[in-house]
């Protein structure tokens, strides 16, 4: 091969076989095409099915009305043998059918001696002819197909007679099928179109019907977009029951949206403002008089404060995620209990009692350590203050019959606060005691916990106007639908 010719090219290698290209073409197709089809598709076929079932049965009907004619003529024949004797049987008539005395009509009827086999009578219709028949077996009757003598197909009934000890005869009465076979078909195009008309309304039915039945879902459609738009501010709810729960779900993701947004501006400003207090003081040290005689101590303090800012607002930042973690839940149940006996350990010395009420099978929507940190802040705040018991009970709240808050109740038996104590208790870091030991964020980490999950925390009395209540609302579901 010459050097300057040209490399032969490659072959292109063959497309690969799309094995789902069926399955493909019916993922493109719109819900409504689907419905359509698979209907359309449903109804030929039991149409179909239908309209040869019926065509059967009249096809066996006809036949066996046919049958019964023919049976007619042979014990009319035989009636009018009887008039002779059983040596000289008389012979038939027409036997009120005119056809019988027509040539060539098609309705022909033999009568032949049972023992030789001559034939001794035959219709006037036969005009010469013979039919060619099928030997008769000993059980005495046969029914079977023959052809015309001038052609065409004829159905007969053979049968043996026997008048006295020893005269046997055999009586054949043949009739032509061309008339049940032209109403047979006749019949057949008929039950056809009928079908054919009955199917097309059920197809002018089925169309209606889909395009009625997802109206609904258009205007869901609609209305998600005009959300979308900024043309309304949520999705219309006012749908069929099967969709209003979708309309919610929805609802409830763009809340959501709208809040992340909002929450992370207000992160991003609240710690901006944290930020420049420290900062201001970092960069007047480090520019006062002298340059190089900054207060080292009072930048520390002011790097640990923003370090703790910092802290702060990235915390409030995974909290806020976690509760977008779409299928996460955690059971109530085992959390408090947990909780419950800790507590009880920790405050062995005072001989606290504890009661749990928690329905069955009742999860919360977010994560196990959030729900942690909630109701361990309440119960562990109660047990400082209670004087012998603390109650720790769950109830649900439903809409249409779907589980869709939980609110965590911790009741003890101290001495409780005024209304102006309950707002202030609330506050980040505000302390009514002093002697008991803490924090003061307790109550403060739950209502910021609780406003991730779209929950508040309450506080009111408790039993008898005494103690405290604390009432947190969250978001909770069946066992069943967390898959457990």
């Amino acid at each position: 091969m010459s050097a300057d010719a040209p490399e032969p090219m490659p072959e292109p290698m063959p497309e690969p076989l799309n094995e789902t290209a069926s399955a493909s073409w019916v993922q493109r197709r719109s819900l409504a095409q689907r419905l359509i089809l698979v209907a359309v598709v449903w109804s030929a076929l039991a149409l179909a099915v239908a309209g040869v079932v019926l065509v059967a049965l009249y096809r066996e009907d006809s036949a066996r009305a046919f049958d019964e004619r023919l049976d007619v003529y042979v014990k009319a024949i035989v009636g009018e043998m009887a008039g002779g004797t059983p040596d000289s049987p008389a012979e038939p008539g027409n036997l009120g059918e005119p056809r019988f005395d027509l040539p060539a009509s098609g309705w022909y009827w033999v009568v032949f001696d049972g023992q030789s086999g001559d034939l001794l009578f035959a219709s006037p219709s036969l005009f010469g002819d013979r039919l060619d028949l099928p030997d008769l077996p000993a059980r005495g009757e046969l029914r079977s197909f023959v052809e015309s003598p001038r052609g065409g197909e004829l159905r007969v009934l053979q049968r043996r007679i026997v008048f006295g000890e020893a005269a046997a005869f055999r009586i054949a009465v043949a009739g032509e099928t061309a008339d049940l076979r032209a109403r047979e078909v006749t019949f057949a195009w008929q039950v056809a179109l009928t079908l054919l008309v009955l199917g097309l309304g059920l197809i002018a039915a089925i169309v209606l019907q889909v395009r009625v039945g997802l109206r609904p879902v258009t205007a869901l459609r609609h209305s998600l977009a005009a959300v979308r738009r900024g043309d309304a501010q949520a999705v219309d709810e006012a749908l069929p029951p099967d969709l209003r729960p979708l309309a919610r779900e929805l609802n409830a993701l763009v809340r959501s949206n709208r809040e992340v947004v909002e929450r992370a501006r207000t992160h991003v400003g609240n710690l901006a403002h944290a930020l420049k207090t420290p900062l201001s003081v970092i960069v007047n040290e480090v520019r006062g008089p002298g340059g190089g005689g900054a207060d080292l101590s009072k930048i520390d303090e002011q790097a640990a404060v923003m370090r703790a800012q910092i802290d702060q607002h990235l915390e409030r930042a995974r909290m806020a995620a976690q509760r977008r973690v779409i299928g996460v839940s955690s059971p109530v149940e085992p959390v408090l209990s947990r909780l419950i006996r800790a507590m009880s350990k920790i405050h062995r010395e005072r001989d606290i009692v504890f009661s749990l009420e928690v329905p069955d099978g009742v999860r919360f929507r977010g994560e196990e350590h959030d729900l942690e940190e909630i109701a361990g802040n309440l119960i562990d705040n109660a047990c400082k203050w209670t004087t012998s018991r603390v109650d720790v009970a769950v109830e649900t709240v439903r809409t249409d019959g779907v589980l869709e808050r939980l609110v965590l109740s911790v009741m003890d038996d101290g001495p409780g606060l005024t209304p102006e104590q309950r707002r202030e208790a609330v506050k980040r870091g505000r302390r009514l005691d002093e002697t008991v030991p803490g924090t003061g964020l307790g109550l403060s980490i739950v209502v910021d916990l609780a406003a991730v999950y779209d929950g508040r925390l309450a506080l009111q009395p408790g039993r008898g106007g005494q103690g405290l209540q604390a009432l947190v609302t969250l978001p909770a579901l069946e066992a069943n639908v967390a898959g457990g």
